[in-house]
């Protein structure tokens, strides 16, 4: 398992760490800053879910006036990780 950690921008969190397996799913999903409950919340309905769902289903949602919100930039974070690294196994 792969171990990522992204440094967000525009929103209350800082940062999140999140490892993805081998068959591109999420694992230990972890926001540091933001709402807590909800950002636990997050992290466990998508446990276990490929990056490219979460991605698609997280991006582009909005807090309040801002135009990103902790959702929207953990999808931006696997965006980055698989235009990157491909898959976690390293297949582009």
């Amino acid at each position: 398992m792969k171990k990522y950690k992204y440094q967000t921008q525009g929103t209350c969190s800082q940062e999140i760490f999140f490892e993805v397996d081998e068959e591109n799913r999420l694992h230990n999903v972890r926001f540091v800053g933001g709402c807590d409950g909800n950002l636990q919340g997050i992290g466990r309905l998508i446990e276990g879910m490929k990056m490219e769902e979460v991605a698609a289903k997280l991006e582009g949602i909005r807090c309040g006036y801002k135009s990103t919100s902790c959702p929207d930039q953990l999808a931006t974070a696997l965006k980055k990780v698989m235009e990157i690294h491909g898959d976690a196994a390293g297949r582009p």
